[in-house]
């Protein structure tokens, strides 16, 4: 089989991956506010390891610790002001304590959704260039990023289901977030690849990182 077609198999596979542990919420009956927090904690702690151990840490390496810091920060700033666009409030005054916290757990699923949609992206560039100068390369890249896609769709998922109790809407959800990895392939072979560097990618992550410590220290 081809490199490019396998290379594109992976990076859907990955980004597939988002949508499984969404599934999550399928399974979820009666969810207790104790599971949440415990979910929530499991995915913050996932995706601030991911965020420094993999992400920012590769970046110090490839760009050096002031490139990479530089781009961690804006990363940071990107997303704060994202943050700071949705409204806040959405007229509390008028609500309920659980109608207050249910539109609270929305937005945070969505922040999560919006990271991990920024985040997918260069890592779907990633596995297309890593499968294409060595398909066992890509093939433990789809391993890693599939292992840490899975909680991340449950950190889309979770939220949004106990703030809706819509399974649907939770799948969906986290579905999407995953699905600008294989896009992220796409653009990288047709756009990108006779371009990038490994450097701008590796900034890329860096920034990416910062956005995921954000939500995960904000948000979740």
């Amino acid at each position: 089989m081809d490199t490019i077609i396998v290379a594109f198999i992976f990076s859907l596979t990955a980004g597939l991956s988002t949508g499984l542990g969404s599934l999550v919420a399928f399974f979820i009956k009666d969810f207790k506010h104790k599971h949440l927090s415990l979910l929530m904690g499991f995915s913050a702690g996932v995706l601030i390891q991911i965020s420094f151990m993999e992400l920012f840490f590769s970046s110090v390496i490839e760009t050096g610790f002031l490139n990479a810091n530089i781009a961690f920060f804006l990363g940071i700033a990107t997303i704060a002001v994202i943050e700071f666009l949705i409204p806040h409030e959405y007229k509390e005054e008028h609500l309920t304590e659980t109608e207050k916290k249910n539109k609270r757990l929305m937005k945070t699923g969505l922040l999560v959704s919006v990271g991990i949609v920024i985040h997918n992206f260069p890592e779907g560039i990633l596995t297309l260039f890593g499968t294409m100068k060595d398909p066992h390369l890509g093939l433990v890249l789809l391993i890693a990023i599939a292992l840490h896609n899975i909680p991340e769709g449950i950190s889309v998922s979770t939220p949004i289901y106990y703030a809706t109790k819509n399974r649907k809407k939770a799948f969906l959800w986290s579905l999407f977030s995953g699905i600008t990895e294989p896009i992220g392939a796409l653009v990288g072979f047709f756009v990108l690849y006779p371009f990038i560097t490994p450097f701008v990618l590796n900034l890329a992550l860096a920034f990416v990182a910062g956005i995921m410590v954000f939500i995960s220290f904000d948000e979740l």
